[in-house]
């Protein structure tokens, strides 16, 4: 069984509350996982929650909520606890829950790579990285080697050239004996720094292969993301505010 978690803290630092932020009167989750559910190699779709008020917000739509601890470090620990409640799944992919825009097929995609037995992580790397990219911190950029294996990721790159990086989709599929043991360890000493969980993977010895994909995923990390969200998705940007406004 393959299962797509999506870990849904409220408390983001960065926006907070992001979410449940109204896109067209919807949350911005419901449409991840609406997106999600269109995937045909994910058996179950589960939005992994930490608060009263998101259960509250997603009670009207048919999604599969499961209460985990507010005490999680990274969205990957969150899933890790669901997946302890699925003994069937034996994959289990992480997807983002700020991410309205998701294409289903990059799912699909990244699902099928694990048809070779000896991947234990996988993530979406895009060819689609800019010079403003380059420069922007909230875009991190993940280094390849000639076997599309990681290297390494940043938030800043000066020093490399281009064709080397790619911008990175936050996307990962785990083996689920694998997921584990990422859990098992302690946050990485850059993990903790630069605040990316895939790090800890890394630091720890556990290889990320790269799905290499053209397709431009819009992430939002700030209300100006969710405003250019909005205007892709042809809502009036007047809909567009956190859902308790």
């Amino acid at each position: 069984m393959v299962i797509g978690v999506i870990p849904a803290r409220l408390d983001s630092i960065r926006f907070p509350k992001k979410i449940l932020a109204n896109l067209g009167g919807k949350p911005m989750v419901a449409y991840v996982a609406e997106q999600a559910a269109k995937a045909e190699k994910l058996d179950k779709v589960i939005i992994a929650i930490d608060a009263k008020e998101t259960e509250q917000a997603l009670l009207e739509y048919d999604f599969k909520l499961v209460m985990t601890s507010k005490n999680h470090t990274s969205g990957t620990d969150r899933i890790a606890e669901v997946a302890k409640g699925e003994p069937e799944a034996k994959i289990i992919i992480n997807i983002q829950g700020d991410e309205p825009l998701l294409n289903p097929k990059l799912i699909d995609d990244l699902v099928d790579i694990f048809h070779d037995p000896s991947v234990e992580m996988a993530t979406v790397v895009s060819r689609k990285l800019t010079v403003t990219d380059l420069l922007n911190p909230n875009v991190v950029k993940a280094i390849l080697d000639e076997n599309q294996n990681t290297q390494d990721f940043k938030r800043n790159v000066f020093d490399m050239e281009i064709g080397a990086v790619y911008r990175h989709i936050g996307m990962y599929g785990f083996q689920k004996d694998t997921l584990f043991e990422f859990t098992a360890q302690e946050p990485s000493e850059r993990e903790q720094k630069k605040s990316l969980e895939q790090l800890r993977a890394l630091d720890h010895g556990i290889p990320i292969k790269a799905l290499i994909t053209d397709c431009d995923q819009m992430a939002v990390d700030t209300p100006e993301d969710l405003q250019r969200v909005a205007a892709v998705m042809g809502l009036d940007l007047d809909e567009v505010k956190e859902m308790d406004d």
